[in-house]
């Protein structure tokens, strides 16, 4: 998973200076009043089938587990067209991850998500265009003036994500990738309204923020933004248990690729009693619910210009940390 950090921080910096090379001419247009590049790093989240709290398991907040708290970086260069209005380009690198192990157990519902004791982990790759709109300009006396001002924002926008769900292999404790394996019967046809999901998904990104300039130049934001998905495998569960002997029967009898499917399916006790462990069409996930995912994000920005003086003097902004 390392190995794919240095190449697409390669390719942020890359397309931020492609976007820094042509602003000057969106500003020289009339149609940008100001453009601003910087980066974003922050805590990051899960939201979907493993995990949770008591009782039911929720969307949302409510199956928050801060224990699987990871962290998302990423650049993005911002666009303004008015004090109202901007349009941001983001790329973002993270990590994502449940696991029912962590379940505080108090005898309800949360039980039977313990018992599951699946778990996962997916690097998250991410773009997105989104909008920031500062309703409290309205407000303000003078919008010109932005030393050390305070100016709250909405985030709406569509973005696409790559991700790879993996588990850990309780033979092995290794982490192995989940897609291939067909945990839930995906594209056999004993359950054809199953598909093999895509690893590459579109998204909606909403989400609140507050600026602070520090200067007419320079500014720092602290925003949460949520990523409503359209897959509900994410962690690689959504619906049920199935038979295991399928995986032979599709990947060859007694074949290590058979065997792993085996142990990646169904992690709960099969010793004991017949009743032991959860089998064929009992509930493995909640299909009803798709998966989601936020992210606290922890921002620095740089504005690329200050007025059409600059442009003349061809100089180059500083940047100070």
């Amino acid at each position: 998973m390392k190995q794919h950090l240095p190449h697409f921080l390669r390719k942020c910096a890359l397309s931020i200076l492609a976007l820094a090379i042509t602003q000057a001419s969106f500003s020289q247009s009339g149609i940008f009043t100001e453009v601003e590049a910087g980066i974003t790093f922050g805590p990051s989240n899960f939201l979907g089938d493993l995990g949770g709290t008591r009782g039911i398991g929720r969307g949302f907040l409510k199956d928050n587990n801060f224990p699987m708290t990871r962290f998302m970086v990423g650049a993005h260069i911002t666009a303004h067209t008015s004090p109202l209005l901007a349009f941001r380009l983001a790329a973002n690198y993270g990590t994502i991850s449940g696991k029912d192990e962590i379940i505080k157990g108090q005898g309800g519902w949360e039980e039977a998500r313990k018992f599951r004791n699946s778990d996962f982990r997916s690097r998250i790759i991410e773009g997105m265009l989104v909008a920031e709109v500062y309703p409290t300009v309205f407000l303000e006396w003078d919008v010109e003036d932005l030393y050390r001002k305070f100016r709250p924002y909405g985030v709406i926008g569509v973005g696409v994500f790559n991700f790879n769900p993996q588990g850990t292999d309780p033979l092995t404790g290794q982490y192995v990738n989940l897609k291939d394996l067909s945990t839930e019967g995906q594209g056999f046809p004993e359950y054809a309204d199953r598909k093999p999901y895509k690893l590459t998904q579109m998204n909606i990104p909403m989400g609140l923020g507050v600026k602070y300039f520090v200067s007419e130049r320079t500014s720092i934001a602290l925003e949460i933004i949520h990523r409503k998905t359209f897959t509900d495998y994410i962690d690689d569960v959504s619906t049920t248990y199935i038979d295991p002997n399928l995986f032979d029967q599709y990947f060859g009898v007694g074949s290590q690729k058979a065997q792993l499917a085996r142990r990646m399916a169904n992690k709960t006790d099969q010793s004991g009693s017949a009743n032991a462990g959860y089998g064929p069409g009992d509930k493995r996930g909640t299909s009803s619910n798709m998966d989601s995912y936020y992210s606290f994000g922890f921002k620095l920005n740089f504005k690329l210009q200050r007025s059409e003086d600059d442009y003349k003097r061809i100089k180059c902004p500083t940047m100070r940390f």
